[in-house]
């Protein structure tokens, strides 16, 4: 399978080390990035401009604003699509393709473990979810609708998780744990919990860990007080409701 991925900033980038083993061509407009990533895969293929999409699988990783300026000849194979927010309509307006997938991986896809969501035509599914497997989980999805709720979820909340991460170990640092200690337990606490919660649901791990008048249960009515739940949930509405507006 020839795969041509368009774009390579920060999640184009991210996914070439899990794609590398697939027939990779590489589209980067700036000459100093293409550089930059010679150098640290110099067995992929990379150029400047966009070939003919004949015979291709497209992984396009373009900024969503920039679609519109987009020239493409010939007619891919598929097109897998990680724009945010950009509808399979206005793909199949823009692009030529036998079949159309819009996927959301996340930054994890540079260590192989993001979670990515999947939807489009049927008829591509068994190819995208092995393609995009190579970059972490991917989880196919009925409709648009969901893959834009899940936006909020796969493809948002690593950030979010980052924020909790250095509050965490802020917190830490104020009570007089050295910074570098901090981040290292917060690493290996993610990676725990990630898991564990594989296999358990949510609130059961929060009751076993949570002993009556312990340090746990201090800390989680503090989390209560702070209203940290009700603003998770409003960051995911957020998320969709940001996903639905650059649809738009």
């Amino acid at each position: 399978m020839k795969l041509l991925l368009i774009g390579a900033g920060n999640m184009g980038a991210a996914m070439i080390p899990g794609l590398r083993d697939y027939d990779l061509t590489v589209v980067e407009g700036r000459a100093e990035r293409r550089e930059e990533l010679a150098k640290r895969y110099p067995n992929i293929s990379l150029r400047g401009d966009i070939p003919s999409l004949e015979g291709y699988v497209v992984i396009l990783a373009i900024k969503p604003q920039s679609l519109e300026n987009l020239s493409t000849q010939g007619e891919a194979e598929a097109l897998v699509s990680i724009l945010a927010g950009t509808p399979l309509s206005k793909l199949r307006e823009r692009i030529v393709a036998k079949a159309y997938i819009r996927a959301m991986p996340n930054i994890a896809a540079l260590k192989g473990k993001s979670v990515t969501s999947v939807t489009g035509d049927s008829s591509f599914k068994a190819q995208a979810l092995e393609i995009l497997s190579s970059i972490g989980k991917a989880i196919w999805l009925e409709n648009e609708k969901q893959l834009d709720i899940a936006t909020g979820l796969g493809g948002s909340a690593p950030a979010w998780l980052a924020l909790v991460a250095e509050a965490l170990a802020d917190g830490a640092v104020n009570l007089g744990l050295p910074r570098s200690v901090s981040y290292e337990y917060l690493s290996g606490l993610m990676e725990g919990m990630g898991a564990l919660l594989a296999d358990e649901h949510p609130a059961l791990l929060k009751d076993r860990v949570m002993s009556p008048g312990g340090t746990t249960a201090a800390g989680y009515l503090a989390l209560e007080k702070g209203a940290v739940r009700d603003a998770f949930i409003e960051a995911m509405e957020a998320a969709y409701r940001r996903s639905e507006a650059l649809g738009k």
